[in-house]
């Protein structure tokens, strides 16, 4: 619209301004500057309202309690915890676990993953099935599918790996960042692949792809990602991303 005056009838855009509704056009630019003011002061307190809001739902989120563990499909009993995860306790609890001092004592056993992930068949099971079952001589066989799995050469192991991939199964997209991240498997390493399929995965809902990324952030400085990814990891469950990593916000 015009506004009439003396600056050569310059055409101004009303209709280009966000979130202003009109109930009959403006008379002139001093109406569409009272209402552009109101506008601007009104979304600065929904802004706020909003913002507040927002971090209410995010504190709510982060600290309930997280969802249950997958079950393992052999036992169905829940995936246990690494018993490092007590690491995630409060200074003033530590001393009083004793699963702490275990730990502490037995730290390649602490680290180790209590589970196992096999992409013949996309399934996890627990380290206490895998364990019985490579007792029974059934070394290289997954304890699942009953797949064999010690024949396989490296390019045929990513080949299974790929086929889970194209299925958008985010277990076989972590597995398949870690392989570019060091270089195994006949792949060559390309750590920028591998962060790409990282992000993929923590896309899809997996946990510990929110977690390494949240540490391989924090390694390059990157302190507003480390704390998402940290956080959508706690969120989803991750042990060793729960309160601790996350109360100590970096």
């Amino acid at each position: 619209m015009s506004d009439g005056g003396g600056d050569g009838g310059r055409i101004v855009a009303v209709s280009a301004i966000p979130n202003i509704s009109w109930v009959s056009p403006p008379k002139n630019m001093v109406e569409v500057y009272v209402k552009l003011t109101a506008c601007l002061i009104t979304r600065s307190r929904h802004k706020d309202e909003c913002n507040r809001r927002a971090s209410e739902l995010r504190d709510e989120a982060l600290f309930k309690d997280p969802p249950p563990k997958e079950g393992c499909p052999i036992c169905f009993l829940p995936m246990p915890l690494k018993l490092m995860c007590c690491a995630s306790l409060p200074d003033a609890t530590i001393t009083s676990v004793p699963i702490y001092d275990f730990a502490i004592a037995n730290e390649e056993v602490a680290k180790l993953d209590l589970e196992e992930y096999f992409p013949c068949c996309g399934k996890s099971s627990c380290g206490g099935c895998v364990h019985s079952f490579r007792k029974s001589e059934n070394i290289f066989t997954c304890p699942f599918c009953k797949s064999e799995r010690g024949n396989k050469t490296d390019e045929e192991q990513v080949e299974e790996v790929l086929k889970r991939v194209e299925a958008n199964d985010p277990a076989s997209i972590f597995l398949l960042a870690n392989i570019y991240y060091r270089g195994e498997g006949g792949l060559q390493q390309d750590q920028v692949k591998a962060m790409e399929l990282f992000t993929k995965s923590a896309e899809l809902g997996f946990s510990k792809a929110h977690y390494l990324l949240g540490h391989e952030y924090y390694q390059r400085g990157d302190l507003k990602k480390t704390n998402f990814h940290y956080e959508a990891a706690a969120i989803a469950g991750h042990e060793l991303a729960c309160r601790w990593n996350h109360g100590r916000r970096v």
